[in-house]
């Protein structure tokens, strides 16, 4: 018997030994609190924790899959993946393929709708790191103008399906790789000044009426408050009503009486501030926290360029898909749909990122013998 338990637990350690047992712990609880939130947001509905579930076991399995791969040959592979994610990208883009409440996000596979989109989170900021990694950094004007276009391209697509929440994240992760090899704040000021310049065509001649109604409301949510205001004076309530300690799980009347819509997906947390209060949503952030903390010391430990901007760049995004969702429940930003990242219901997004994580992984995992 006691062969049998030793054989078991060398093969566990073989089977996780490129896993990074922090970071996986903190994933892992964030997923067990999400199930938790969505079981109570979804009227105690076990289909939609199982559904989510799976999703989670087929992100945890890329996860693994990806950390086993020695950066170096991620990298040898990263314009293909480029390559690759960007054909289902347009093909969204073609009449009678895509799918969506405002536009082409999704293309219906039978089983399962996959959102294109959320393949760039990964690939995007890999090509960018790859094609900075190979040349001298600072990088000079002409490779910044290459890297705009490695980035403008895919985030140009996604705006045209239109997705600008997911177009926002997309490009921000490049951005993210351009930062981290040295591009001075400058360029990013000068960035910023040209969309502000912009902004007043968009409005005109880009944005969808749904698009600038979210603007609108941002600014002003009580003008409409039994319209385009619900979701974020909804929100806002509910957070409050959740006090220091919470009402309690599955007791949030927020979403059980469906004053909060889209309370499994974009406004989850909501539900989770109105349930365990600032007690929960502490935990939950600080959570949160130590995942982006733990990416940006392995991408700090990197020995290798290209390993060093795919996971700090992973990292900040990971970051910033927090802030994008808290501030969009409470208020303070737009509402653009982006889910909270492993507590709402969504597979294809659950994946990316998991897989994305599994990539850091590899860099921590594969990282020179004198590193470690």
């Amino acid at each position: 018997m006691r062969i049998i338990l030793r054989w078991l637990f060398d093969l566990l350690l073989r089977f996780v030994r490129t896993l990074d047992l922090p970071l996986l712990g903190a994933l892992l609880a964030l997923m067990a609190i999400g199930l938790a939130v969505l079981y109570s947001a979804g009227d105690e509905s076990m289909r939609l924790v199982f559904a989510q579930g799976a999703r989670f076991a087929v992100g945890l399995g890329f996860m693994w899959l990806l950390s086993r791969i020695p950066p170096t040959q991620l990298r040898n592979w990263t314009p293909w993946i480029y390559g690759l994610s960007m054909v289902p990208l347009v093909a969204v883009l073609i009449p009678g393929v895509g799918a969506g409440k405002h536009g082409n996000h999704w293309i219906n596979l039978g089983l399962f709708y996959f959102q294109p989109a959320e393949l760039l989170k990964l690939s995007l900021p890999m090509m960018a790191a790859w094609y900075l990694n190979r040349r001298p950094l600072p990088p000079r004007i002409d490779v910044v103008l290459i890297a705009a276009v490695i980035i403008g391209v895919p985030t140009g697509l996604i705006l045209l399906q239109p997705d600008f929440g997911t177009a926002m994240l997309v490009g921000i992760s490049g951005a993210f790789v351009l930062y981290l090899a040295g591009l001075p704040w400058w360029w990013f000021g000068a960035a910023f000044a040209s969309v502000a310049a912009v902004a007043p065509v968009a409005w005109f001649w880009l944005l969808r009426p749904y698009q600038k109604d979210r603007i609108l409301t941002f600014l002003n949510p009580e003008s409409d408050p039994l319209g385009t205001g619900w979701n974020i004076i909804q929100s806002k309530i509910a957070i409050g009503a959740g006090g220091f300690f919470g009402k309690g799980w599955g007791e949030g009347s927020q979403s059980h009486l469906n004053y909060i819509p889209e309370h499994t997906t974009d406004f989850i947390f909501a539900v989770l501030s109105e349930e365990f209060g600032w007690l929960g949503v502490s935990l939950v952030l600080l959570l949160y926290l130590f995942v982006i903390g733990r990416c940006l010391w392995i991408a700090a430990g990197a020995r290798e360029g290209y390993s060093r901007l795919v996971a700090g760049a992973l990292g900040l995004a990971f970051c910033v898909y927090v802030i994008v969702n808290g501030g969009m429940i409470a208020g303070l930003l737009p509402v653009v749909g982006v889910p909270m990242p492993l507590l709402s219901y969504g597979g294809t997004s659950a994946v990316s990122l998991l897989a994305g994580l599994g990539v850091v992984m590899a860099v921590h995992a594969h990282r020179p013998v004198h590193a470690r």
